[in-house]
């Protein structure tokens, strides 16, 4: 008999595998995505001392829906505006063992648009 893994363990199952990979540093710091079923949530994280230096999310913007594409491109610019304002301006993209798509993929590019490089 096969056991079967939630959606959620096997997510989490690719980001520890990814993150034995990625880290970041204090030149070029972690961009961390996560995305709830209401809302959507991104941070940029120096894991060489294990610190949050820019955070932004649907919640903290106070959208209407927040579940939506078009505020994951919303939150992608906060950060990077923010990251911006911090002198932060390359990271390692860190989509947290969720699929390229949709709110996360529209986290990523605005951000770039924003002017974030990675």
């Amino acid at each position: 008999m096969i056991k079967q893994v939630s959606k959620n363990v096997a997510r989490m199952r690719r980001h520890k595998r990814v993150r034995n990979k990625i880290s970041g540093t204090s030149t070029t710091p972690r961009l961390c995505v996560y995305r709830s079923n209401k809302h959507i949530h991104a941070q940029i994280i120096d894991d060489t001392k294990g610190v949050t230096l820019v955070s932004s999310s649907s919640l903290t913007l106070k959208l209407k829906n927040g579940s939506n594409i078009e505020a994951g491109k919303l939150v992608g610019e906060d950060i990077a505006k923010k990251a911006l304002e911090k002198n932060i301006s390359k990271v390692v993209f860190d989509r947290s063992g969720y699929i390229y798509h949709g709110r996360v993929k529209a986290l990523a590019e605005g951000a770039r648009e924003a002017g974030l490089v990675f």
